[in-house]
């Protein structure tokens, strides 16, 4: 029995959320976001809360249940709160800044990195840190992970860019230099 798919999504005030048949959707503050409803689960509304059930036990229902409470859950935040993953850029005269939807990094290569910025995301640079928000989570998350794949963190070093408080654990030098 899934225990994330039994547990209601309680939809703030100033969210609505509309299900059809194939689809289901939330509208807040933020924008509106729709998702398509895997099979083999049912999706209710009930005033403020919404229930996901399984049509049947069968191993695609019990897989899917969890799964779409949480991608509902993910809509219904995304429209009223958003969401925000930072990565900071350490090295010597790594940089990055932000023209329109065009986000330019220099990354020590021997040019500049022209990130074309995906539809529905904005991205703030203070410093050395890059701000990704958004409401969609899929799209927040696989952003900052495009832009942490041009340079990821050198193990030796532990310069490039990294997710802000990830912790990067750095491999010893060479052991013949330490003794002499």
């Amino acid at each position: 029995m899934s225990r994330i798919g039994n547990t209601p999504v309680v939809v703030p005030s100033g969210v609505t959320v509309s299900v059809t048949p194939s689809t289901m959707s939330a509208k807040g503050p933020k924008g509106q976001l729709t998702r398509s409803l895997p099979s083999h689960v049912e999706v209710s509304v009930d005033g403020d809360k919404v229930f996901v059930k399984r049509v049947n036990d069968s191993k695609p229902a019990r897989a899917r249940h969890g799964l779409t409470r949480s991608l509902l859950q993910n809509l219904v935040t995304g429209v009223s709160e958003g969401y925000t993953k930072s990565l900071e850029i350490i090295g010597v005269g790594y940089r990055a800044q932000s023209k329109g939807k065009v986000l330019e990094l220099s990354l020590g290569f021997s040019h500049p990195i022209k990130y074309a910025v995906p539809e529905g995301i904005q991205i703030k640079v203070v410093k050395t840190v890059i701000h990704v928000n958004g409401i969609d989570k899929e799209l927040v998350g696989q952003t900052a992970a495009d832009i942490r794949r041009f340079r990821q963190p050198d193990a030796y070093k532990g310069k490039g860019v990294r997710y802000l408080g990830e912790h990067i654990r750095l491999k010893a030098g060479k052991a013949g230099s330490v003794g002499v």
